[in-house]
């Protein structure tokens, strides 16, 4: 029986209600009526219901679909304004004792390299991370008790947050591992995380159990409710996701979104983000071997009606989608995605010899982070290197009254031009320098409150005060 505040995890994600829902979107995509009045409600900017969202997502009339991404541009916009919050993903390991037949670190694999990362090879790698610009790391790894416990991340988590470069520094550190207990939770919420990211790959638990037929992520329970633990473990921010081509995107849809719905009824914060990655070529996974794959145009729509019923959350694209898709998903409301990104254990210090290749999958975004941000300041968007709320305590439901409010940009939008201004003048090349001086001089403009204009120009001028100085910037 459908609970959203149930704690079981068949109940808050419960099939029939999805199946339900589903039935309900089909009877209702050609209804006008209701559409209209659902797009009505979706621009109070309070989200929409599962229920709701599916239907506009059923909808395939193309003025409605018009209405809906213009729509979902202008929330995003007016929650995130024209900020792109940069990342990027490290892996520690792909050992894994799982057999998830979409990837390729499943134990039976025997011809991929594995590798762990040692403590000095972690920070060979975070230092060329800050060399490439970078201030806030997606650590992962693959589920291996033996050779990943929890006190191999948190040493790894402990060693990043410590290494000072030049001017750099990682400021705050998500962490995608596998669905771990109570306890585990709080010694990562302790050691300093920002993030925890968990990916459902599917709430279908008929084909969860089959894409996951052995290994500790088979229990279907123990990962949906994940979350929940990480929450009673302290942990303030936690990221959604599913792996879109897996299982029919309209089931996956609805229980993302129920997810969402559980989250803010137990928690009263819901997803701080949610990631929308399709099933990529990797090392042996076909993705032609998963019947449920989803064109562009529907990915995007997915995306568009994500940001539409969850106004708040954070939005991931990574580079598991080319430059052409990941320019139209951003405008639709993606507010983070990764640049200059390596899915090897390690390959940030050198790359990884031809015949010891470890990826997790196929990047097919190869551009450098200085392309990548550069490539964002030409399409009027500040790449933001922020991670102040993180720092000052804006988390969990302190982060999302203010995002609700509209008053996160306050904060946001002058904190992201300095953390531009940091990037521009450490690592940028001198045509991005130019590219984003320019901008920045126009987003400052912008701010309406003179003394929040006053001292972000005070700070800027700090900054190029600081560009000779060889003490780390925070």
């Amino acid at each position: 029986m459908y609970d959203v505040r149930s704690m079981k995890a068949e109940d808050f994600i419960d099939d029939g209600e999805i199946r339900e829902t589903l039935d309900y979107a089909d009877q209702n995509k050609d209804n006008v009526e209701l559409i209209d009045s659902i797009i009505e409600k979706a621009k109070l900017r309070k989200g929409l219901t599962h229920r709701e969202a599916s239907v506009l997502l059923a909808c395939e009339m193309p003025g409605k679909i018009n209405e809906i991404y213009d729509l979902a541009e202008q929330i995003k916009k007016d929650f995130y304004g024209n900020r792109i919050v940069m990342f990027a993903p490290l892996y520690l390991s792909n050992y894994c004792v799982n057999g998830c037949v979409y990837c390729p670190y499943h134990i039976k694999n025997k011809h991929i390299a594995r590798k762990k990362l040692t403590q000095e090879e972690v920070r060979r790698e975070v230092i060329a991370l800050q060399d490439m610009g970078h201030k806030r790391l997606a650590i992962e790894a693959g589920e291996d008790p033996q050779m990943n416990p929890i006190e191999y991340i948190l040493e790894c988590i402990d060693t990043i947050y410590s290494i000072k470069h030049k001017n750099g520094a990682i400021r705050r550190v998500n962490v995608n591992i596998a669905a771990t207990t109570v306890e585990n939770y709080r010694k990562l919420h302790e050691a300093g995380i920002g993030t925890y990211i968990l990916f459902q790959e599917t709430y279908d638990k008929e084909a969860y159990e089959k894409l996951h037929p052995y290994g500790p992520k088979h229990d279907y329970a123990y990962h949906t409710e994940a979350m929940d633990r990480a929450m009673e473990g302290g942990i303030d921010d936690v990221g959604l996701g599913v792996l879109f081509g897996l299982d029919k995107y309209r089931y996956e849809f609805a229980g993302l979104l129920m997810h969402a719905e559980h989250l803010e009824a137990v928690h009263g914060v819901g997803p701080h983000t949610i990631s929308v990655p399709r099933v990529k070529k990797a090392d042996d996974i076909d993705p032609e071997a998963f019947d449920n794959g989803i064109s562009d145009d529907v990915f995007c729509k997915i995306a568009a009606c994500i940001r539409i019923a969850v106004p708040y959350t954070g939005m991931i694209i990574s580079t598991r989608e080319n430059p052409t898709v990941r320019d139209e998903i951003i405008r639709l409301g993606v507010s983070q995605i990764s640049g200059g990104s390596k899915t090897s254990v390690g390959g940030y210090y050198e790359p990884e010899p031809e015949d010891e290749k470890s990826e997790q999958f196929d990047v097919s975004d190869t551009r450098t982070l200085d392309q990548v941000v550069n490539w964002l300041m030409t399409k009027g968007y500040i790449p933001s290197f922020c991670t102040a709320c993180y720092r000052e305590g804006r988390t969990g439901d302190r982060f999302m009254s203010l995002c609700k409010s509209g008053q996160i940009q306050n904060c946001c939008h002058p904190n992201a031009l300095m953390t531009l201004k940091e990037y521009l003048e450490d690592y940028a090349s001198p045509q991005t320098r130019e590219l984003g001086m320019k901008l920045i001089d126009r987003e400052i403009e912008k701010i309406t409150n003179p003394k929040v204009k006053q001292t972000c120009y005070e700070h800027i001028h700090d900054i190029c005060l600081l560009y000779t100085s060889p003490s780390p910037r925070d």
